[in-house]
């Protein structure tokens, strides 16, 4: 003790000397402070800047992260539509709308047969549930009932729950669901694929919106009513179409809440170089909102949009041909015409019209040059392009065609053929028109002409460097004195004034989009949305790319516009009509207005017969009630099945014991497997024991199977059908 309290007195001098000199060094700290704001004050503003660049990227943050874990959270389950049943060969399910059957390993259906074609027919379905079969071979006729199937460009053959369908000499019986399988699966979509509410990210969103207004209000006070019009108007926007789909039934959000997020940089941008055409360009979101829903309730019917697939190509032609001929030069391309005093560019309109029309349904796929009319469409696109000067959207509309034309034919050779032929056509224009060349002569070389060529890309990399990771604050930079710093340089505007965090962000919108699309177009419910999804995306991911990596001088500058955030009318409008397609291929439960809610079945697919036998059975006929001739038929023959059942049933037993004792002495059972009697995946047995299983069997063809009473309601769909 005495040790610790002479411890404790030799160290208290020394502790009250170092409190002393941090008291003194603090004072010096504040007084210094004070006298440095007093010689320099600063202002509310510039306090509340300096604060608001940490909390915006966290807002961003936010936002993307939500989206994206909601986007991977939500799956689709396998669905079955119906099913091909064959005794030699068992039970296929069709486990989408539109699947093709074939002995092939690509096909929905593979049946292992050597009679059946590589792709022998088509089955697809409609929004009515109606069924009809298209035959692709050109080997073997797909026959319905004994009746060949439709080929080519028509409709093809209806075809009804208990038709026979023969592929290649084996018939097979379809089956459709019950409409209490369909409440079933409906209810497991429900449970498995019903998106979470979107309030916290829209939420999050209006956060950031007023956020950015009153950054804007501080550093441009000037342009305050014009400000609060473009936000104002794209606030109302945003909750009006939330508040209102939300009301009709729609439940996934995510495209949307990724797009409006897009539409808010963009409108921060423009405040900050063009303040005075804010107002326009909300105008511009707003339109491109409603074609975003006009064009998505469109896409909804499939029958309609083929019928209006030649339409579109027609209005390809002819927003090309209007731009040749009225086009005005712009920025070293005639892209631009001049309606009522507005400026309109038909090249980006012309991106939806090329993608609705270049999309075809399975049917399509494989008919014979199916492609040869989409790579006319295509040459023509890519030849007024090149007459234009517009070299940026030309590359945009080729990789477009080569995604839709890999996924309606799959021929690498045939695209590697392409690919040759247009690296052929460019030399071709470069050595006749060198000046194009000197475009891109600046590439990789723009420090070197700092001050000519390269004047842009210098610019666009100094700014964005300047920016850090936080930004200098909305209104705050000097990029926007360059000109096309808010369409081509978009990216550098967003490192400088935002920060890099932010400025990746809003590439990482285009990446999630790709997301979504991968996992939408898994269970796509025609080819046609696929296709139309796929390459949208394509076409948006590849744009943003040339215009990211154009303003850094990774790839050449080729004035293309960053989807959803460059400034622009008209390419705001082609952004949001675009992403249509992608609402379109969303099959989630009620997850998107583009697609019909309710999956109907068709008249002749009955609820579930093993329910209306028992609700029959226990059902006492009324006396004195009128009933029709349809009802009492469809009672007579439920009466009928059930005493044939009940007659059968003391039999069952002691005739599946016989069959038992007698298949018992054959040593080697034929392998349950798919393929032929006799082919691969079975075992070869003699002739004379087939013959005598085959024999022995057909005289119980015609008995039926024994329907107990305490059936649970797991019972399998081929018993409850038999019954």
């Amino acid at each position: 003790m005495e040790s610790i309290q002479q411890y404790i007195s030799d160290i208290l001098p020394q502790l009250g000397s170092i409190i002393g000199q941090f008291l003194s060094q603090a004072a010096g700290m504040v007084s210094y402070a004070f006298s440095w704001l007093h010689d320099n004050p600063v202002s509310a503003g510039a306090v509340y800047t300096q604060v608001i660049r940490w909390v915006m990227p966290l807002l961003a943050l936010h936002i993307l992260i939500s989206v994206l874990r909601e986007m991977l959270r939500v799956r689709n389950p396998k669905e079955t539509w119906g099913y091909l049943y064959s005794k030699d060969l068992g039970r296929f399910p069709i486990n989408h709308w539109e699947c093709t059957v074939g002995r092939a390993r690509h096909c929905d259906i593979t049946v292992k047969f050597a009679t059946i074609s590589k792709t022998q027919c088509a089955l697809m379905r409609n929004d009515s549930g109606q069924w009809f079969v298209h035959d692709l071979s050109g080997r073997s006729s797909t026959l319905i009932n004994g009746k060949e199937a439709e080929s080519g460009k028509g409709t093809g053959t209806e075809l009804r729950h208990g038709d026979t369908v023969s592929i290649g000499g084996v018939d097979f019986i379809f089956e459709s669901i019950t409409k209490q399988e369909m409440e079933i699966q409906q209810q497991k979509r429900i449970r498995k694929s019903s998106p979470l509410p979107p309030w916290a990210a829209f939420i999050t969103l209006t956060v950031f919106q007023f956020l950015t207004v009153i950054e804007l209000s501080i550093t441009r006070p000037d342009n305050i009513n014009d400000i609060l019009s473009g936000f104002g108007l794209l606030c109302a926007v945003m909750w009006g179409y939330v508040i209102f789909t939300r009301a009709a039934g729609q439940r996934g959000f995510e495209p949307e809440i990724l797009a409006f997020f897009a539409c808010t940089l963009n409108l921060a941008v423009t405040a900050t170089s063009s303040p005075s055409i804010m107002l326009k360009q909300a105008i511009a979101i707003t339109i491109g909102v409603a074609g975003f829903m006009i064009l998505g309730v469109y896409l909804r019917d499939l029958k309609r949009v083929v019928k209006t697939r030649k339409f579109m190509a027609a209005a390809t032609i002819a927003l090309f041909m209007v731009n040749i001929l009225f086009g005005k030069l712009l920025y070293g391309a005639r892209n631009w015409i001049n309606v009522m005093g507005v400026s309109v560019q038909p090249s980006e309109l012309a991106k939806i019209c090329f993608i609705f029309a270049g999309a075809a349904t399975l049917d399509r796929l494989f008919a014979k040059r199916n492609l040869f009319g989409f790579m006319c469409l295509s040459g023509f696109c890519l030849l007024a392009l090149a007459v234009t000067g517009d070299f940026g959207t030309a590359a945009i509309f080729f990789v477009v065609f080569l995604v839709i034309a890999f996924m309606r034919s799959g021929d690498f050779a045939t695209l590697s053929l392409i690919c040759g032929a247009t690296v052929g056509a460019i030399f071709m224009i470069i050595r006749f028109k060198p000046y194009i060349a000197a475009r891109f002569s600046v590439w990789g070389h723009v420090w070197e002409n700092a001050s000519g060529a390269g004047y842009q890309q210098v610019r666009t990399m100094s700014a964005s460097a300047s920016g850090g990771l936080i930004g200098v604050g909305a209104g705050n930079g000097w990029l926007h004195n360059v000109a096309a710093s808010n369409t081509d340089l978009v990216f550098g505007i967003l490192c400088e004034e935002w920060g890099l965090i932010i400025a990746l962000l809003a590439v990482a919108i285009i990446v999630v989009f790709s997301v979504f699309a991968f996992r939408v177009v898994q269970t796509g419910r025609s080819s046609y949305y696929t296709i139309a999804a796929c390459s949208a995306t394509s076409l948006l991911v590849f744009q943003t790319i040339l215009n990211v990596f154009g303003s850094v001088d990774i790839l050449p500058l080729t004035g293309v516009t960053f989807p959803f955030v460059s400034c622009g009318g008209t390419s705001m409008i082609a952004s949001w009509c675009l992403l249509s397609y992608l609402k379109a291929a969303d099959t989630r439960q009620n997850a998107s207005f583009a697609v019909r809610k309710k999956n109907q079945l068709t008249d002749d697919v009955p609820e579930d017969p093993l329910a209306l036998i028992r609700k029959t059975s226990l059902r006492k006929p009324a006396r004195g009630r009128a009933r029709d001739d349809n009802s009492s038929a469809d009672k007579k023959k439920i009466i009928d099945n059930k005493n044939r059942t009940n007659e059968s049933g003391t039999k069952a037993k002691d005739q599946s014991d016989e069959i038992e004792a007698f298949l018992s002495q054959f040593d080697d059972p034929p392998s349950p497997q798919y393929g032929p009697p006799g082919g691969p995946g079975r075992e070869e047995h003699s002739g004379s024991d087939a013959d005598d299983i085959d024999i022995f069997l057909r005289q119980f063809d015609n008995i039926p199977d024994t329907a107990s009473d305490d059936k649970t309601e797991g019972s399998s769909y081929n018993d409850r059908r038999r019954i």
